[in-house]
């Protein structure tokens, strides 16, 4: 009777303290509550959305309800990463409006193109275990399909060309297929033949020598992937990735598995207006075709940055510096993630959008922080962006949100010497003037425009999206990425 008593007490022990969020049914929610501290930081963030306004590096505050309501979005889920954990995640909103289904923390979303960088994990974890090489030829891995001649020539492409979009390859994304629709193989995606909505994949720039962007090529290294190891392509990533970290929801299977179904959101592209069959199949599934949550996509992100830190039981530092390291000629990408600052600020994350769903990932490759948000609607793109500034601004994430202009003391010296009329070699004029220690500039019929200096030594008015500044006798006039130049009459 004792040891019954004892066993007894040591299950009620681990019941619990079990505090893994428990597998719901369809029309239940599950959004854990939190301490007070969290519930706070929650409250504001989800009052305080940084929603753009006209002027550059200006935002207006908003409620995240009211701003599902402007963009005509059912639902959202959030998860945030602090101090190297997953601090909080929540759903908001509806994940089905037919059922009135609430979104939660399971709610499983289409994570777009988001399904590169967690192919890309896989791929590197196979790299690491001496079973794929990055460099090698893909045309050795590839069986049913092999990357075309263009003539008399043939293209030589690796799997690190093709998960840093520089092998050169067409078709840049993919716009899925309604489950009435039938779906093509990978072989007849990548020639183009029916029944793929999408044109033949082909090399028509040089491989390795510029960036393009292509979800075709990421289809190509899926299938050379899968050949390579004569395994489906879904099974390999599970057994490499989810399974070891524990993601239990988080699948590439293309149509969704029905044991998964109840947990899915509806997609609704525009205006809440659903997808016939509730979502699209993607066959393109390293390329657009991960199920998941914000929760497991946190999850591993956390494995990266564990992994930076030597903690990693899946990757080695070495293989993932690697990883997020530019790649020749790739610009700000690596290998599969895109990048972003640089320093202790460096950021790795990707974007995704399939019809819809629209998902956005960061997170610092040194600090430990990051998000994950997905949306269930095209219409809501906008949310992602104003709610990671939101969380941006509650836990003070470096280099995240533009700085505000700072100003410098206007030195009347000087602004007395830019007086004058500047003329551009069309013939437009600018003319540049003084009051009351400020500079003023009058275009055409134009009142004039107060200036002010910044501490870089431009002028700009926070009302308007231009800047000048002046070397010499001559006038640089900088708008929408364009600089002009005006010289002194």
């Amino acid at each position: 009777m004792k040891s019954f008593i004892i066993s007894l007490l040591a299950l009620l022990v681990i019941i619990s303290c079990d505090t893994r969020p428990a597998k719901v049914d369809a029309g239940e929610a599950d959004n854990p509550q939190y301490s007070s501290e969290i519930e706070e930081k929650i409250d504001r963030i989800i009052n305080n959305l940084q929603m753009e306004t006209a002027v550059n590096k200006l935002y207006d505050s908003r409620s995240l309800m009211d701003q599902l309501e402007h963009y005509h979005t059912p639902g959202v889920s959030i998860a945030v990463i602090n101090e190297g954990k997953i601090e909080w995640a929540r759903g908001f909103g509806k994940r089905d409006l037919a059922s009135d289904a609430p979104m939660d923390i399971h709610t499983l979303f289409e994570a777009g193109s988001v399904s590169k960088p967690v192919f890309a994990m896989t791929v590197m974890r196979l790299k690491e275990k001496g079973i794929l090489d990055l460099d090698k030829d893909v045309n050795e891995y590839l069986e049913s399909w092999k990357v075309p001649k263009n003539g008399d020539w043939q293209p030589k492409i690796s799997l690190r060309q093709l998960l840093s979009h520089t092998a050169g390859l067409t078709v840049h994304g993919f716009p899925g297929y309604l489950k009435s629709e039938p779906i093509p193989t990978v072989p007849q995606i990548l020639s183009g033949d029916p029944p793929a909505n999408t044109g033949a994949v082909k090399v028509n720039i040089l491989p390795g020598t510029t960036f393009r962007y292509s979800g075709g090529g990421t289809t190509v290294a899926q299938l050379a992937v899968s050949e390579a190891l004569g395994k489906p392509f879904p099974a390999i990533v599970r057994e490499e990735l989810f399974t070891p970290l524990g993601l239990p929801s988080s699948t590439y299977q293309q149509p969704l598995p029905d044991s998964l179904e109840n947990m899915a959101s509806t997609a609704y592209p525009y205006k809440n207006q659903p997808i016939p069959g509730r979502f699209h199949i993607y066959p393109e599934m390293a390329a657009a075709g991960l199920w998941s949550n914000p929760t497991e996509l946190a999850t591993l992100l956390i494995e990266v940055q564990k992994a930076l830190q030597g903690g990693s039981s899946l990757f080695s530092k070495e293989t993932v510096e690697e990883m997020l390291t530019p790649q020749k000629v790739a610009g700000q990408i690596g290998i599969g993630f895109f990048l972003n600052s640089k320093g202790d600020s460096l950021r790795f994350g990707h974007g995704g959008w399939d019809e819809g769903f629209v998902t956005q990932v960061t997170a610092y490759k040194d600090l430990g922080m990051g998000a994950v948000v997905m949306v269930n609607s095209n219409a809501g793109y906008s949310l992602l962006d104003e709610i990671m500034r939101a969380i941006a601004i509650e836990y003070k994430w470096p280099d995240f949100i533009p700085a505000s202009v700072e100003y410098a003391e206007m030195n009347n010296e000087e602004i007395e010497r830019h007086k004058g009329t500047y003329l551009h070699s069309d013939g437009r004029e600018f003319t540049v003037s003084t009051s009351h220690d400020t500079l003023f500039l009058a275009y055409d019929r134009q009142d004039p425009i107060a200036l002010f200096q910044t501490e870089d030594g431009e002028y700009r008015n926070d009302q308007l999206n231009f800047s000048i500044s002046f070397d010499q006798n001559e006038l640089s006039f900088k708008q929408r990425g364009r600089t002009e130049s005006y010289v002194k009459k």
